[in-house]
């Protein structure tokens, strides 16, 4: 096939400029020699998740909403899916670093620059609106604009609540009863603590704490932003268990108890139990180290200035010769006394009875706690393998009082349990026979009393389980606490909260008891 000739010879066409070459049609950035309008030219930022270093093609974006357009995009926000108890992590990357929530679905993501998993999941799922976790700004995505409105002051104040020292100091004094966003009505301080698995012994430990009023104020009130995240994450917990502005009844301890598995080494986690007393004296002294406490120094927190007493050990060994009779004679040795602290007083309870009774029925014993309180009486002696010991408590003695009636033990073969009921008065309690007179101190002979706010107890639960015969004995947490300003008791066990009978709370196995001193009314002239 012949070519077509063409129309103009090579030698007309030397000299001539070649055509210009294809471009896109998109205007060209600016050089960085060029002027920017702001007079300066930023550079673009990789990542596009930190907030202060923005990519260069965001300048363009928007830094508010157009006039007329304030509250664009807000009717979206669906309050009944936002929980802010979890741990802040970004839900694709795991990361913890400038997390934001969608306020649309609930989820956490991270950044909000053009390449953050934020702004592209405001792209696909057509979600706008975002909360940052750390600063609880709030911001419109993908356009970058921050919202100012009052509308959104009650998700603020549910990610972080924040009481003042007014309200703080009313919470024990004045009656509250609020509802949530469904419609249920709950009282501040007395709601349900989400048990995610195993982590009921958690859940009764918290809900005590949160009611010792020096300490639950103290976690309130105090700036802990620059504080350990155990100190933190407990303080952000104690706020939400009091919040009166929650949007739901109850509260999930997942973001402390993260902390606490890691800080642990998994020795207190969400998916095994674990006892109460082992992890409420873990808990204690981490926290009162957290708080910049000393190992040494006495009073150098407010763990230990709360719950810090002093106890009298007397010990005297016991010693036995044969005389000439080849009769055993006894002799007294020195007494030995050393000075300890405490943190957590033991009772021991008296021995369960091996048999049934006459009728052939379980007889469960009972126990005034006044008779196992008498170990530190200073008089009555235990005697420990070849070594007869004796306890006295010393003045001052703590604003509060934590006892652990022991109930478990072990021997060689299984653990065993004692049921013995302890019956104890909700008031009026007087420690005064169990301290060591001290004129400097204390005016002796007059009564030291103390109130119950917390009880701890255990119930065992028969369950079938097939690896071992027959069935197993599950253990089952609960705690009782005192409503101060209607002067109720209420009982919590997990998500359940019901109202409690001040003369019937002794009638379950007591294992942990938390009382508060009763302070001292000031005689007038």
């Amino acid at each position: 096939m012949a070519k077509r000739p063409a129309t103009e010879s090579l030698e007309s066409t030397v000299g001539k400029a070649s055509p210009a070459s294809k471009r896109p049609r998109v205007e060209e950035a600016p050089s960085s020699s060029a002027s920017s309008a702001n007079g300066y030219h930023t550079p673009k930022h990789e990542n596009g998740v930190d907030d202060n270093a923005e990519p260069a093609e965001e300048q363009s974006r928007q830094t508010a909403p157009a006039e007329g357009y304030s509250d664009l995009y807000l009717d979206t926000i669906d309050r009944s899916l936002l929980d802010f108890d979890f741990e802040k992590l970004c839900s694709v990357t795991l990361s913890n670093i400038n997390v934001y929530a969608c306020l649309v679905c609930g989820k956490y993501y991270q950044g909000r620059g053009s390449k953050s998993q934020a702004y592209f999941h405001a792209l696909e799922d057509d979600h706008h609106v975002y909360i940052n976790l750390e600063t609880k700004r709030v911001y419109v995505l993908p356009e970058g604009y921050e919202v100012k409105s009052k509308s959104l002051d009650d998700i603020k104040f549910v990610a972080d609540p924040t009481l003042s020292k007014e309200e703080v100091l009313k919470l024990d004094k004045e009656e509250k009863t609020v509802w949530d966003l469904l419609g249920h009505r709950y009282s501040p301080g007395f709601v349900g603590v989400n048990n995610i698995k195993a982590n009921d012994y958690f859940n009764v430990v918290i809900h005590a704490l949160a009611h010792v009023a020096p300490l639950r104020n103290y976690f309130m009130l105090e700036d802990l932003s620059d504080r350990p995240q155990l100190a933190q994450r407990f303080s952000t917990l104690v706020r939400k268990i009091w919040n009166p502005r929650a949007f739901k009844a109850h509260v999930s301890p997942h973001e402390l108890l993260q902390e606490i598995s890691l800080r642990s080494s998994k020795r207190f986690t969400l998916t095994e139990q674990s006892d109460p007393v082992d992890f409420l004296s873990w808990f204690l002294n981490n926290l009162h180290l957290a708080l910049g406490g000393s190992k040494t120094k006495p009073g150098s927190s407010v763990i230990q200035k709360v719950f810090q007493g002093r106890l009298k050990v007397e010990s005297q060994q016991i010693t036995a010769r044969a005389d000439a009779g080849d009769r055993l004679r006894f002799e007294d040795a020195d007494v030995k006394t050393e000075i300890s602290k405490f943190m957590v007083l033991t009772l021991d309870l008296p021995s369960a009875p091996l048999f049934q009774d006459e009728l052939d029925r379980n007889f469960i014993p009972q126990v005034p706690l006044s008779n196992i309180l008498a170990k530190y009486d200073g008089l009555k002696g235990q005697e420990r393998l070849n070594t007869r010991v004796r306890y006295r408590l010393l003045h001052p003695i703590p604003p509060c009082l934590v006892f652990h009636i022991k109930r478990f033990s072990k021997n060689k073969f299984i653990p065993e349990r004692n049921p013995t009921i302890v019956t104890f008065p909700t008031r009026s309690l007087d420690m005064s026979p169990y301290v060591e007179p001290d004129p400097r101190q204390y005016p002796p002979g007059d009564p030291i009393w103390y109130d119950l706010v917390a009880n701890i107890t255990h119930e065992g639960v028969r369950i079938r389980d097939d690896s071992v015969e027959g069935e197993a004995e599950k253990k089952v947490w609960r705690v009782h606490v005192k409503d101060k300003s209607r002067d109720e008791w209420f009982e919590v066990q997990d998500l359940y909260v019901d109202k409690a009978s001040a003369e019937t709370i002794f009638a379950k196995e007591s294992y942990v008891q938390i009382w508060e001193r009763r302070r001292m009314e000031r005689k007038k002239g």
